[in-house]
């Protein structure tokens, strides 16, 4: 199911996942286990890996990631995520981490704040025609419940620190942590690493993101209890969102069928 021809890897297709770690990447894989009859295909071009979808799998919806900088495809709806970093430090890539300039947000549909004080800053710009939306994060159940009252914490994410915040206000102990570099490959001997830091402070589980998860699948079985949590993001109000989102499609359809 990796065409290398065209640089396309199906990672799942309406017949389940297709690809492993190594060739998906962890959030296209991880995106894979949570939608089940979905296909999801990760490619540089994302024109092709569209055609693909459509004509091989009959795709009739497409939803893009980090698609916005992709001018050669034409979107019904842009909708961007902006924190408070990103106005603050408004520097595109190499130098910062923004993908296209902040005044490009001229073009967006709508707009999601991550934080209050990026919400702030959005409606002092130009840009007030467009929709705002706050989001707002939600730490739900681990898929396998363990221990809380004494938990050793991992992350190799961007911003890890949240997440034991997060891990600590939804009620978890954490006793001890340790902290990776974004989407770093965990080795055998990390997770051994893991384990014994773990051990060390009096932890009773480890717990982890589901990104973090998907990247320490390859290591089971797992010589201690081991659980990640998910981390929801949605805007807010969601009922109003709901309601501009499907607005928007219904017109975005309309101009299509004309």
């Amino acid at each position: 199911r990796t065409r290398p021809e065209d640089g396309v890897v199906v990672v799942r297709d309406p017949d389940g996942i297709r690809s492993d770690l190594e060739r998906a990447g962890d959030e296209p894989l991880m995106l894979a286990r949570q939608l089940p009859g979905a296909s999801v295909l990760t490619s540089s071009d994302r024109y092709l890996a569209g055609c693909l979808a459509e004509h091989h799998f009959g795709a009739t919806v497409h939803v893009l990631d980090d698609g916005f900088q992709h001018l050669q495809l034409d979107r019904d709806l842009d909708i961007v995520l902006v924190g408070s970093d990103d106005l603050a430090r408004p520097i595109t890539l190499p130098g910062g981490r923004l993908r296209e300039p902040i005044d490009t947000l001229i073009a967006a549909d709508a707009i999601l704040a991550a934080d209050d004080d990026a919400l702030d800053g959005l409606r002092e710009r130009a840009e007030t025609h467009i929709p705002v939306f706050r989001t707002r994060r939600f730490m739900g159940p681990p898929n396998v419940e363990v221990d809380r009252a004494a938990a050793f914490a991992v992350a190799g994410i961007g911003g890890p620190l949240r997440f034991m915040d997060d891990l600590r206000s939804a009620g978890w102990t954490v006793v001890g942590s340790r902290i990776f570099r974004d989407h770093h490959p965990y080795s055998r001997s990390d997770v051994a690493t893991i384990v014994a830091a773990a051990r060390a402070v009096g932890a009773t589980a480890v717990v982890t993101t589901e990104k973090d998860f998907v990247r320490l699948l390859p290591h089971r079985p797992f010589s201690m209890p081991t659980s990640w949590v998910p981390l929801t993001m949605e805007p807010d109000p969601l009922p109003e969102f709901r309601h501009w989102l499907a607005g928007s499609l219904g017109a975005a359809r309309d101009i299509l069928v004309d």
